[in-house]
């Protein structure tokens, strides 16, 4: 019976573990998990979602104060277009959050940043065109394009000196987007490294309809990917995600020819994840029932999330002023047109209730909102129960081992603290 230790994924020369761990934002996919992986001989991401706030957090710089102090006369206006981000604010953060990660590395593995196109910053192009160079500039190992199609973006790095050198891979959900991405990116001369195939079982947001998402299967679109590479002699490997828990689901895909396999939601329950303890232990005790896909989300993707999530009908202050990394290219979210209808409808109230958005910003930096995949409902059984009814936090190297070495879709279960 094959393990995944039995397949390697092949850029170039280089063998990897074909054991991807998923960008995870704001910052619950740290550097320390992206390098335990590394260190293990697969790839870890890092996530590029918010990295001022991040370094304000991790490295005692101060742009979210400085961005405040700016625009704290715009609080309470309506309209957000004047509310812009510093471009060398951003290339800084970035560039010390990849190049303090670089410098930790150990390991025959790599480090990726997963980089979100529906983070417009009120500046699209400008601020994903910085957010990809100062990545590279620092000297990360390869970017996967999220949370968007990335039509343009190999376009605003060609010229760099590192562009075919970094890996650089795309999520898709479906083989038309990846044919669109592959026309629309043709002239740059420079093929996708790597193809993330995203089922709708994954954690956060989903690249499929509110209404339809339940409709498709990971496998079916992974094989439609993978056919479509046959046929048109494409070597480029393809990684699908979303809903492989166990070690045995992984090597179901590697033997399909899929090249690796991307996971995460077991590593949200690991030491080195960036959720609070707290939290973790929310998503153990989470059973099926407690898991929704809804529309709060102001970037219009469904998003999988448990439903007992702070952020869930917080009326909370849009706090564009301080963060604001939702607003489009017209300064608007839409979590702002609720936010102020609910106000209005509710004169004099001191707390409001907006049930149908939510300020993305602002709880995923405070981590109230709990994305999470299908099965999290599954994570109790990988775990100890302690005696105060709490269930035992995992290592990143336990996880990884597991996926790597488990046999007969069994999970193994750490030495009980």
């Amino acid at each position: 019976m094959k393990r995944v230790d039995d397949f390697r994924l092949r850029f170039g020369k280089r063998e990897i573990v074909p054991i991807m761990i998923g960008g995870m934002g704001v910052d619950i996919s740290t550097a320390e998990l992206a390098l335990e992986a590394a260190r293990l001989g697969g790839i870890g991401h890092i996530s590029d979602a918010m990295l001022p706030t991040v370094s304000d957090r991790l490295y005692d710089t101060g742009f979210v104060k400085e961005k405040l102090q700016q625009y704290k006369f715009n609080i309470d206006n309506s309209d957000k277009s004047a509310v812009k981000f510093d471009l060398g604010h951003i290339a800084e953060s970035t560039r010390l959050h990849v190049s303090k990660t670089m410098e930790a590395k150990r390991g025959e593995g790599m480090v990726f940043i997963n980089c979100m196109e529906k983070l417009t910053m009120n500046a699209p192009r400008e601020t994903l065109t910085v957010r990809l160079r100062s990545a590279m500039d620092a000297g990360i190992d390869g970017i996967t394009l999220a949370a968007g199609l990335h039509l343009g973006s190999f376009a605003m790095i060609e010229d760099h000196p590192r562009f075919r050198d970094v890996k650089l891979g795309i999520i898709v959900s479906s083989l038309r987007a990846l044919q669109l991405f592959l026309r629309k990116n043709a002239r740059t001369n420079r093929l996708p490294d790597f193809v993330v195939v995203e089922g709708p079982l994954a954690g956060g947001h989903l690249g499929f309809g509110m209404e339809d998402w339940m409709k498709y299967d990971l496998r079916t679109i992974t094989n439609e990917v993978l056919q479509y590479m046959r046929d048109e002699k494409l070597d480029i490997p393809v990684i699908p995600a979303g809903g492989i828990f166990t070690g045995s689901d992984a090597v179901s895909y590697l033997e399909e020819g899929s090249a690796a396999v991307q996971v995460a939601t077991r590593f949200t329950v690991a030491d080195e994840c960036g959720l609070p303890k707290d939290v973790q232990q929310e998503y153990f005790k989470a059973s099926e029932d407690d898991i929704e896909v809804n529309g709060i989300s102001p970037t219009g993707y469904p998003m999988r999330m448990l439903k007992a999530s702070p952020a869930i009908g917080s009326g909370i202050r849009p706090g564009c002023e301080s963060y604001g990394y939702i607003l489009d290219s017209n300064g608007r979210c839409s979590y702002i047109d609720s936010y102020n209808r609910e106000v209005a409808a509710h004169p004099g109230e001191k707390k409001i209730q907006v049930f149908d958005k939510t300020c993305l910003c602002t709880h995923m930096r405070n981590f109230k909102l709990w994305t999470c995949g299908h099965y999290t409902y599954k994570l109790k059984d990988t775990s100890n129960k302690l005696a105060d009814g709490s269930y035992q936090v995992l290592s990143a190297e336990h996880i990884f081992r597991d996926y790597q070495f488990s046999t007969d879709n069994q999970v193994a279960l750490p030495e009980k603290a």
